[in-house]
């Protein structure tokens, strides 16, 4: 139960950093929900409802990007809604710095941003782009770098000055093409020299006009959580708000380190799981719990017990995804506990949903994972779809499980590559 994955990196990544000036060799960042008022992708036209159906759309192209990389031949019926992702990041790159607005997915590694000069980007009307020779110590990477070597599937080729050349593809349409190149990164006051990133110089049109890029925090080599290693030794940490309120200043929190490590008695943890591909977090979902019904985790294609890494952890996508068969099982014994009569889903996107659902009458369920339960709370399984009408957020997928961010908040949920874990803790996270 206690036993542990380690994780083995192709290679190391050497990045020079200036001392962190947080005494505990950590830092804090803002998540922002990209539907929040602080958001620069607000759109104060749209109705809660509008928000929530977007919301449910990029969750099913995030789930179709993520099972496409994994190796699923992809059944998620689901048109690319822009570039999927629900919090954002700012950050600085650069010497002088210059501030990036990214969305920050823990299904991507490599960090990118658009640059000058542009052979064709997506108009950028928030942050400025970046000019290489506008900051002093950017520079480009060559081929043989170890960087350029650890880009695997997203390398593209070298140009004529032998500069490596990536390729990050989301879904069907949405990609960046550009240098692979190293700058200094600025987490608030705190500078990080050579951190490794894209330069994108070729990005189409469907990423927003408000946003730089991507800011990679998956597991990979390339991802800043295994760059910035020295310092935050594989260590994060996020906590999840509720809801966003039109006149809330309340944003959700990302920790970087040693300093946020999770304790006390009501911390669960489980063991990370190394698949393919490295970016992704998997653990292992063993059944679910349901009242006093244990619910034994099935696939159908999965004939010899519970599959380890059968599940990944994603803060990028809004829903929760089950494979079919268990998640018939799972919602035959939800709606028996809830009783009453099923409504349909107004946007058809959702299958359970019930008129004035009271929340009481939801049953206790539990994530049950190798080495410790997650406890679900009613408030993030059911949404209010539109007035009078709420749907459970767990939905069937016959490609890759994704333990969406809906369930995931008020808890902390904390990241330990080197130890190789996840682990949760109940919080208000709006604190």
């Amino acid at each position: 139960m206690n036993t542990l994955i380690l994780l083995t990196l192709s290679l190391t990544i050497s990045v020079s950093l200036s001392k962190p000036i947080h005494p505990d060799n950590g830092f804090t960042g803002d998540l922002i929900h990209r539907d929040s008022p602080l958001s620069p992708l607000y759109n104060p036209t749209y109705s809660p409802t509008d928000r929530l159906q977007n919301a449910l759309l990029r969750s099913m192209s995030q789930a179709f990007r993520l099972s496409k990389r994994a190796g699923f031949a992809s059944k998620i019926d689901a048109d690319i809604f822009g570039v999927p992702g629900e919090y954002i990041m700012k950050i600085q790159i650069g010497t002088p710095p210059v501030q990036v607005l990214g969305i920050a997915d823990t299904g991507s590694d490599l960090t990118w941003a658009q640059c000058e000069p542009c052979k064709n980007c997506y108009k950028q009307v928030g942050p400025p782009l970046l000019v290489l020779t506008s900051s002093s110590t950017y520079q480009a990477l060559s081929c043989q770098s170890k960087a350029c070597q650890a880009l695997s599937d997203n390398a593209l080729s070298c140009d004529s000055k032998n500069i490596c050349q990536y390729k990050m593809l989301y879904g069907d349409r949405s990609y960046s093409i550009g240098d692979l190149a190293r700058d200094t990164f600025w987490f608030g006051p705190t500078p990080f020299k050579n951190v490794v990133f894209g330069c994108g110089h070729d990005n189409n049109d469907t990423f927003n006009e408000n946003i730089s890029g991507i800011i990679g925090l998956g597991g990979g080599p390339l991802s800043i959580i295994n760059q910035l290693n020295s310092v935050i030794r594989g260590k994060f940490s996020y906590c999840l708000i509720t809801q966003i309120n039109e006149g809330s200043n309340h944003t959700s929190k990302i920790h970087f380190g040693d300093g946020f490590n999770i304790s006390g008695p009501n911390v669960v943890s489980t063991p990370l799981v190394k698949k393919y591909p490295s970016t992704y977090y998997y653990v292992t979902l063993e059944s679910v719990l349901v009242e006093n019904n244990n619910l034994s985790y099935k696939q159908s294609f999965s004939k010899d017990g519970v599959p380890e890494g059968n599940i990944i952890i994603d803060s990028g996508t809004t829903l929760t995804f089950l494979p079919g068969e268990f998640y018939s099982d799972f919602t035959s014994s939800l709606t028996k506990g809830i009783g009453g009569k099923m409504v349909k889903d107004p946007q058809g996107i959702l299958d359970v949903c019930y008129r004035d659902l009271h929340l009481d009458r939801v049953p206790s369920v539990t994530f049950r994972f190798r080495g410790g339960d997650v406890e679900l709370s009613p408030v993030n399984m059911f949404l209010e779809v539109e007035e009078g009408v709420s749907c459970l957020t767990i939905v069937p997928s016959e490609d890759l499980a994704i333990f969406g961010n809906l369930l995931q908040r008020n808890m902390m949920v904390g990241f330990d590559l080197v130890n190789q874990k996840v682990s949760f803790k109940p919080t208000v996270c709006a604190m």
